[in-house]
């Protein structure tokens, strides 16, 4: 079975570019009546070649330098370049602008074809191979053969092709390095860029790309980005042959039925429903080329080109006010229209005016929450995501930034390169680098632990100021605490936080609300010694204690002391709150539960009366009493009479 891979050529304009595809392949890349009779490449061409075990399919790209919009659309899903420089004409602008765009898209091989050898002598050609050289230092085309080759007499076109076989053979280990997995992976979702969109008629709307992931086969239903329009695989076409599927590595063109050719245009992407999710800002890895003459600054509004669409995005450094030439750094990339992208996606930027490649690089979180200030652990696990190898290690930082909006685990795929997500969130869970929140009886959600952390203290912060601002509160509401983060759009998944501080021994939850572990009432002495007084009061009183309006009005000045201590002794467990005027001491409802249950035990049932009496108390007291006892499951009415609630 034939290996897939996309191989894309760069170069100058005339400098042979399509004339050495049609000498590799015998297909003439050049498709449009304009590109015919100007002798020039002016839209995406493509062709096929069969070398060994390997299948190529070449885009052949323009090379002016009004056309390298379409050369960037057609260097989407490259597997490895083949740079292409005339032997008579050497390296010239376009050259150079391919070769940065070849960098940036960070391609792990790649061969060199001198053009044209046979119209120009010995000792000029090796001078442009030196100058080629020097061209390519330091990029992955360092080591790359130099294949001396002419379209018109076939010179090196056979040494072209085993450099070819050569390259693809170090393209394709790369691509098995990096798409080992566990031994249970799931299927990796579908994904292609659009690079061109019409009708034929009899069929209707037709797509074509390279496929970036996974497969497609003919009847599937795949969905339309950014803007999540829904379709279905009529047929399918790979370099003119009608076939059943197309995967990882092959041009397609599609047969789309239930979309109008007019609804699609370059730059959508085409993908497996669920997998890819529009977002109008991108968190990334960005590098300014070396040979970039003005620095990059904050604010910078630039051309964004990644996968197949172009859109204007303005820039926002995270670490600094500027990159200079040859500097790398995070970045937020807010953009003019939305675009789907996936993590490690490559990308390359070029200034607003004039329209010069001046860096890009890779996305690290493709649907992306503002950073005003990114804090030590923000910057922390961006660089996780820029570098680590390990894909738990990864996901635990996609799942970070995710923070506390929902996901699933087929988002993992876009959002971490996950190839097997179910085992690597239960490897997470594991090593508690993932926290389960109990939203509700029917709702969990898993929340990354530093994420976690993050708001337990920013939670405990605000608590500690509104402790603060109410010194007299053992307690603070716990709606009134979740009101100050309005913002998160979510109480209940606050609340769960709140809980799980709770049961980590950060806070205390009473029915008053929620405090600090190590939180103690500021009172005067003054307040203390009422207090006392209070509690004493009410422990004499038994079931016939004063009302709070009974107690203010013996101590008038002290009226709101009053009302903020007795809401304290319920705090500190001293009083039981029965009604909204009534309270009894601890030790009274804990004897008038003894002595009930003694007289239950003895009896059919008791009426109010009866309790009344046994309590040695009035009315006024008893019935909120025996209310209390039902609200509390600790009696229930049973006709005329209360029983226990457990008989």
């Amino acid at each position: 079975m034939a290996i897939d891979l996309i191989l894309g050529t760069a170069g100058h304009i005339d400098h042979g570019k399509t004339s050495l595809v049609r000498a590799l392949t015998g297909t003439d890349t050049d498709r449009l009546p304009e590109e015919k009779r100007r002798g020039i490449t002016i839209e995406l061409g493509f062709a096929e070649l069969d070398l060994a075990e390997f299948r190529l399919g070449i885009v052949d790209v323009p090379g002016h330098e009004k056309f390298v919009r379409q050369m960037l659309a057609g260097a989407t899903g490259m597997d490895l370049a083949m740079l292409v420089v005339a032997a008579d004409d050497s390296v010239k602008p376009q050259t150079r602008e391919h070769m940065d765009v070849l960098r940036l898209l960070d391609l792990p091989a790649g061969v060199i074809a001198l053009t044209k050898c046979d119209l120009a002598d010995q000792d000029w050609i090796d001078l442009v191979e030196s100058e080629v050289r020097e061209l390519v230092e330091g990029t992955f085309l360092a080591d790359a053969p130099i294949l001396r080759t002419s379209s018109e007499t076939m010179l090196g076109i056979d040494e072209l092709k085993q450099a070819l076989i050569a390259a693809a053979t170090q393209a394709h280990d790369r691509r098995l390095q990096a798409t080992a997995a566990a031994e249970e992976q799931q299927v990796t979702p579908f994904r292609m860029a659009i690079d061109r969109s019409f009708t034929i008629a009899g069929h209707g709307t037709v797509v074509t790309g390279s496929v970036a992931s996974g497969r497609a086969a003919v009847g599937d239903e795949v969905l339309v980005q950014p803007d999540g329009l829904a379709a279905r695989i009529r047929g399918l076409n790979n370099h003119g042959r009608p076939v059943e599927m197309i995967e990882r590595g092959q041009r397609a063109a599609m047969n789309l039925a239930g979309i109008h050719h007019e609804e699609i245009e370059r730059g959508h992407e085409l993908a497996s429903p669920g997998h890819l999710r529009a977002s109008d800002l991108l968190t990334v890895s960005l590098q300014v080329l070396p040979a970039t003459p003005r620095p990059l600054k904050h604010r910078s509004t630039v051309r964004l080109h990644v996968g197949t669409a172009e859109v204007l995005a303005t820039i926002a450094l995270l670490e600094q006010d500027k990159l200079t030439a040859g500097e790398q750094g995070f970045a937020q990339l807010f953009l003019r229209e939305s675009v789907a992208a996936v993590w490690n996606q490559p990308f390359v930027i070029r200034s607003e005016s004039p329209v010069v490649t001046i860096g890009g690089g890779r996305i690290l979180v493709p649907n992306a929450a503002k950073l005003k200030k990114p804090t030590k652990l923000d910057l922390t696990h961006l660089h996780n995501l820029a570098t680590s190898d390990d894909e738990a290690s990864r996901v635990g930082s996609a799942i970070y930034f995710a923070g506390f909006a929902p996901w699933a685990p087929h988002d993992l795929a876009r959002l971490a390169g996950a190839k097997s997500p179910s085992a690597t969130i239960a490897a997470l869970e594991s090593s508690e680098a993932l926290i389960a929140l109990e939203v509700s009886p029917r709702r969990t959600a898993l929340v990354q632990s530093d994420y976690f952390d993050a708001w337990s203290e920013r939670i405990s912060r605000q608590l500690a100021k509104l402790h603060d601002e109410h010194p007299m509160r053992s307690a603070i509401d716990t709606a009134k605490l979740i009101s100050d983060f309005a913002y998160v759009d979510d109480a209940a998944l606050l609340t769960a936080v709140i809980k799980q501080m709770a049961r980590a021994g950060h806070v205390r939850l009473t029915d008053r609300g929620v405090a600090h572990r190590d939180h103690k009432l500021k009172l005067s002495k003054p307040q203390q010694a009422l207090l006392a007084e209070i509690i004493a009061r009410y422990e004499a009183a038994k079931c016939q204690p004063p009302s709070i309006a009974e107690y203010q009005k013996e101590i008038p000045n002290r009226a709101d002391d009053i009302q903020k201590l007795i809401q304290i002794a319920v705090a500190e467990e001293q009083l039981v709150h029965v009604t909204k005027d009534l309270y009894l001491h601890t030790s009274a409802m804990s004897e008038l539960k003894s002595l009930l249950s003694t007289a239950f035990a003895a009896s059919d049932g008791l009426t109010v009366s009866d309790i009344r009496e046994l309590l040695n108390t009035t009315r006024k007291f008893a019935v909120p009493i025996c209310e209390y006892l039902d609200r509390q499951g600790f009696t229930r009415r049973k006709g005329d009479v209360r029983v226990l609630a457990s008989s």
